[in-house]
């Protein structure tokens, strides 16, 4: 087995609904920025995979063709909020196996306003079992939209779990607010303080803020990975190592626990992390740097313990303790995360990858992570998947 090298990435910045160019341009542009830092051109990719939720069958190949009609194998990929990390998973799977040594990974997309629903009503849903415990374990919430029901419910099994206060998940969202002030990517870049957040609109009384939940996003993120000695023979610098990687799905304990919290995809982080840990040989004390799917600010707390960079029942205390901000134990999503930065399904893990990236290189300007050498991603998708990757400064 080969080693991994991330040896270019780029995306573009995220905007609201409408306010962006078509999937196709802004994919088309990820990708162009990410030829560009590894420094070759469209012809050097021997395979792409496309990541997008909400496009039509061959988006990826739309996208590609504006750039140039190679011939190569093209896989579009759709694993909900997790398409854009499975897309890098796959892409680095070609090069493990020796089929290929320069993979594009690359993720969008154009999204409408307003809170995720179903579209289409005339065949089963995949989220047939995850309706019956939600409806079950979040009965009172019946009238509250499907995904803030969903991450509401975790959050507030922790707060009913640990004594969890509703200040703590404002305190994260404020810290994805400073952390995105000077990351011109993101969608939101006004610094709120926690009072902002908790008189923000109430979503779901006591539970939930309006501002702690992504926005719906449009944008397009790009990653280009090479065998480490084609990054060599290509001259690329400063290349970032995938030291290791993992993808999980639900187990029986999603569904048996009865829990919001591994309904949303607990117990696959812990899984993925552990597994990650074990093939790296490096423990979560050693993170410097983290990009986690900070979908709700009740996510980022409960990924906290599923990755295991604070003990179980222990978020609150690290939290107050500013454990995962500058100056602390590890910065958490220095971008400002998915809160602030937006969550355009398809994109969200390849621009995880581009930040960490930026942060590995030391070209994250100034949100740069003093000293950055190992950094880990997490991305999650309800349905479900869930991919963990631990990256090296090479």
């Amino acid at each position: 087995m080969t080693r991994v090298v991330v040896a270019g990435t780029g995306m573009v910045p995220f905007r609201k609904p409408g306010a962006s160019a078509a999937y196709d341009a802004m994919a088309r542009d990820a990708v162009t920025l990410a030829l560009a830092d590894a420094g070759i051109d469209y012809g050097a990719i021997r395979q792409a995979y496309a990541g997008f939720v909400y496009a039509d069958s061959t988006a990826g190949q739309h996208a590609l063709y504006g750039l140039g009609m190679t011939g190569i194998p093209i896989v579009n990929v759709n694993n909900n909020c997790s398409t854009g990390s499975t897309a890098l998973f796959l892409a680095r799977q070609a090069i493990l196996a020796g089929t290929s040594d320069c993979v594009l990974a690359f993720g969008f997309e154009q999204m409408l306003p307003g809170a995720i629903g179903t579209v289409f009503h005339d065949r089963p849903s995949p989220f047939v079992r995850f309706d019956e415990v939600c409806d079950a374990l979040a009965a009172d919430a019946a009238g509250v939209p499907l995904a803030l029901r969903y991450f509401g419910g975790a959050g507030r099994e922790h707060m009913q779990r640990y004594g969890t206060k509703l200040a703590t998940f404002a305190k994260i969202r404020a810290k994805a607010s400073r952390h995105a002030e000077h990351n011109d990517n993101a969608i939101f870049r006004r610094v709120m303080t926690e009072d902002d957040v908790l008189r923000d609109v109430a979503l779901w009384p006591g539970v939930m803020t309006r501002s702690m939940a992504c926005p719906p996003t449009c944008g397009a993120a790009a990653a280009v990975l090479m065998s480490e000695e084609r990054a060599r023979r290509c001259g690329v610098e400063c290349p970032v190592g995938i030291r290791a990687q993992a993808m999980t799905t639900d187990t029986a304990s999603t569904f048996e626990g009865r829990s919001m919290m591994s309904l949303v995809g607990y117990d696959m982080a812990r899984a993925a992390a552990d597994a990650v840990y074990e093939e790296s040989g490096i423990g979560p004390d050693a993170i410097d740097v983290c990009e986690l799917h900070d979908c709700f600010a009740h996510n980022e707390l409960i990924s906290y313990e599923a990755l295991r960079l604070c003990e179980e029942g222990g978020a609150e205390r690290a939290v107050e303790s500013n454990a995962f901000t500058y100056g602390g134990r590890v910065v958490v999503n220095p971008s400002g995360g998915l809160l602030s930065k937006g969550h355009p399904l398809g994109a969200t893990g390849l621009a995880q990858c581009h930040e960490l990236a930026q942060q590995l290189r030391g070209r994250a300007g100034r949100r740069q992570v003093d000293r950055a050498a190992i950094a880990l991603q997490h991305n999650v998708g309800l349905g479900g998947a869930c991919v963990v990757t631990l990256y090296e400064r090479a």
